[in-house]
């Protein structure tokens, strides 16, 4: 295989870092604060730097032609965010960054689930046995 065809390989393992640094920063931040709050500088933040990213790429256009279901299946994906987003912070403010986030990951589990069952993925029998040691890792951080 190619380099590029790993190259989402490299991305996924840069978001796994921003995210672990997202909940050590977060758990920081949310101490002297209300956790929504939080989550709405955070979402300021976001939304200020992905704007000037998209500014100075010249990507700031709508596309001229969107159609419905791009936009239904983007709002809710929005609000799937948002839901999960205010769920993390208060579960930060609230607990230990090092079991929150394990147990957060379990949306891991369930991306699989969703994909296999209403997008018709497949995952191997080495893929189904790493689904199941993520959600048995997270089952025995939150309840040690």
């Amino acid at each position: 295989m190619s380099a590029t065809s790993h190259s989402w390989l490299v991305w996924a393992g840069l978001s796994a870092l921003f995210a672990a640094l997202t909940a050590i920063f977060a758990k920081v931040g949310v101490e002297d604060i209300d956790s929504d709050l939080a989550t709405l500088f955070r979402t300021l933040v976001v939304i200020i730097v992905l704007s000037l990213l998209l500014l100075g790429t010249g990507k700031l256009v709508l596309p001229a032609s969107v159609n419905g279901r791009t936009w239904l299946f983007l709002i809710l994906s929005g609000l799937g965010t948002g839901a999960s987003w205010l769920c993390y912070f208060r579960a930060l403010k609230l607990g230990e960054a090092a079991r929150v986030a394990p147990v957060d990951k379990l949306s891991v589990v369930l991306i699989a689930l969703f994909g296999v069952t209403f997008l018709g993925e497949r995952l191997s029998v080495g893929g189904w046995a790493g689904i199941l040691l993520i959600a048995a890792g997270a089952a025995l951080v939150a309840v040690s």
